[in-house]
């Protein structure tokens, strides 16, 4: 039989709510992966997409894999056997940096920062001092596991100070939140579609500067990955009609993603952001009438991605169970070492929206022992933030 999915509301971690304009560029015909009219549409994402990352990077385009092959593409590309980089570690994907650095025969030395904190810039300062052999500083923007940002323009300008490229993860910050990679001065920033951007999943926008791009083609040992290297993927997503034969593109995903980006376009970036923020605070009014606590210290904390605590004696799985299974809506768990202690809630993209943040708090209302009592006010906390 035919699959048909219930409709769900995604407040979770990732996927986001995907427009109905996006479902439906996704049912456009498919088209071959070397027709001209799709080469067009391949240059138009790349002009997209600069827009989106606020660069003028040329080599900027989507990986045809979901974002934690954007990862792996900046490492794969940029680490050479014997080569060390800084890594800061504040979550579950500062760790799979870690782990993907050394799997391409690299040193990752590991600066570990508090879960819910930001990645501490003195800390990584001390660590390009104590190793000057290192060539790189990753470290993720917006760590999905926690809800911290870290602060971008500050360590990549370390980085640069110290002769080291920069690994930047905005995988849940673009579209989100302000990402502008070349004010920051970032050289390798991967990002996915299923977060912010509110496109489907399978899909991962890179860009790299002119000095990671030099890196790239004098390297001196091809990259662990043949699916994953840029010289040979850029035969395809180079410039020009003319284009090699490197793998077949996912056709329809990528008319989802072209579509994602004009509707980014015409909102605005600010204006996404700064909706962003403002359901944020709406949901945040609403959880904590609720007495709910965020992990994350309000500075530091990204409106996209909201982790709270557990509230003592809850069983946090079977509340989630409820919540999906009585009114069809969707948080996530805590991972690591928050596991069973937080959910993860998400605004991002074509989710942060007002009803969608009333229809959260009501729902927990009803689910958490005990809130029944405080519904009202929390309700009315939420709808009580300005919309404009």
């Amino acid at each position: 039989m035919s699959f048909h999915p219930p409709q769900r509301t995604l407040m979770g971690p990732g996927p986001s709510d995907v427009s109905p304009r996006v479902l439906a560029a996704l049912g456009r015909p498919t088209i071959g992966h070397l027709d001209p009219a799709f080469i067009e549409l391949m240059d138009e994402i790349k002009v997209l997409l600069k827009f989106a990352f606020r660069t003028t990077n040329e080599l900027t385009l989507p990986v045809s894999a979901p974002g934690s092959a954007g990862m792996e593409t900046c490492v794969v590309n940029l680490v050479e056997p014997g080569d060390s980089a800084i890594v800061g570690c504040n979550g579950v994907f500062g760790h799979r940096l870690c782990e993907m650095i050394r799997r391409a025969g690299g040193t990752a030395i590991a600066v570990e920062d508090a879960w819910g904190e930001p990645v501490d810039p003195n800390k990584i300062e001390d660590a390009l001092k104590r190793h000057p052999e290192a060539s790189l500083v990753a470290f993720v923007h917006a760590e999905t596991s926690t809800g911290a940002r870290s602060d971008a323009a500050v360590l990549c300008a370390l980085a640069a100070e110290h002769d080291c490229l920069s690994i930047v993860d905005t995988v849940t910050s673009l579209g989100g939140i302000e990402v502008d990679v070349d004010a920051w001065g970032a050289d390798a920033v991967y990002s996915g579609t299923q977060k912010c951007l509110s496109c489907v999943p399978g899909l991962s926008p890179v860009t790299f500067s002119e000095r990671a791009a030099e890196r790239i083609r004098s390297r001196e040992t091809p990259p662990v990955s043949w699916f994953l290297d840029l010289n040979l993927v850029l035969g395809y997503w180079g410039s020009g009609a003319r284009r090699a034969y490197h793998h077949t593109a996912p056709v329809n995903s990528l008319y989802a993603l072209h579509e994602a980006l004009l509707i980014l376009k015409e909102e605005g970036l600010e204006a996404a952001w700064q909706r962003h923020a403002r359901e944020h605070r709406a949901l945040a009014a609403g959880l904590e009438a609720l007495g709910l606590q965020f992990v994350v210290a309000p500075e530091w904390r990204l409106p996209q991605l909201n982790a709270v605590r557990v509230p003592a004696g809850v069983d946090e799985a079977a509340v989630r169970a409820r919540l999906l299974r009585e009114h069809d809506l969707e948080i996530g768990a805590g991972l690591g070492p928050l596991a069973g202690q937080v959910w993860r809630i998400g605004l991002m993209g074509n989710t942060a929206r007002r009803r969608n943040v009333l229809r959260c708090v009501s729902a927990l209302c009803a689910e958490l022992p005990g809130a029944g009592d405080a519904a009202a006010s929390a309700v009315a906390a939420a709808s009580g933030v300005a919309r404009d």
